[in-house]
């Protein structure tokens, strides 16, 4: 339809073209935004498997110092999150910087931001933070998808809205009689 337009010049062929891509488009973006929201809503439970399964991967890679990517996140996540190990301050006795250190601390990123003389030793465990990592990385996640769930099923109503109005405007053209053009006579521009 749009090619004979383009070839035959003819005005409205081409503009029906252009709507109707456009409506193609639009229905592409629906879908995906559906798609989004399905998946997202899906694989929500599934965070905290996948989450168990890195943190585990992380911590025993840990090595205390801070060019290492891996020592920074777990630093960074421990810091921002007032958490320490994976369940609790205890899973640290269990990786290898712990046992290679052998001074019976963990990380300063345990430490609670009110304990001033903390040095991450085991024998004062009330200056370290109690929670683990892993509950409230698995929650922070939750959340963020959870967010973007609702921006997508928000944005896809938004869009389902303009459709409707846009059909509705439509429907409405075509029972209203034409315009009628102001000037009465000579040429149009």
């Amino acid at each position: 339809m749009g090619q004979c337009g383009i070839t035959s010049s003819k005005t409205v062929l081409v503009f029906l073209n252009l709507i109707f891509w456009f409506v193609i488009i639009l229905l592409l973006v629906f879908v995906t935004e559906v798609v989004v929201v399905v998946l997202g809503y899906v694989y929500r439970a599934k965070v905290e498997n996948e989450v168990d399964r890195s943190i585990q991967k992380v911590y025993k890679t840990y090595n205390g110092t801070n060019p290492d990517a891996a020592s920074r996140a777990i630093d960074y996540v421990q810091r921002q999150l007032h958490c320490c190990g994976i369940h609790n301050y205890s899973d640290w006795e269990n990786t290898d910087w712990f046992k290679e250190t052998k001074n019976q601390s963990v990380p300063l990123s345990c430490c609670r931001e009110t304990a001033s003389s903390c040095n991450g030793s085991l024998a004062n465990p009330s200056d370290l933070y109690a929670e683990g990592c892993e509950a409230l990385v698995v929650k922070k996640l939750q959340e963020i998808m959870m967010h973007v769930i609702w921006a997508a099923l928000a944005f896809a109503a938004i869009q389902l809205l303009g459709m409707l109005c846009a059909c509705i405007v439509l429907c409405r053209r075509s029972r209203d009689p034409a315009y009628e053009l102001l000037i009465t006579g000579g040429t149009y521009a």
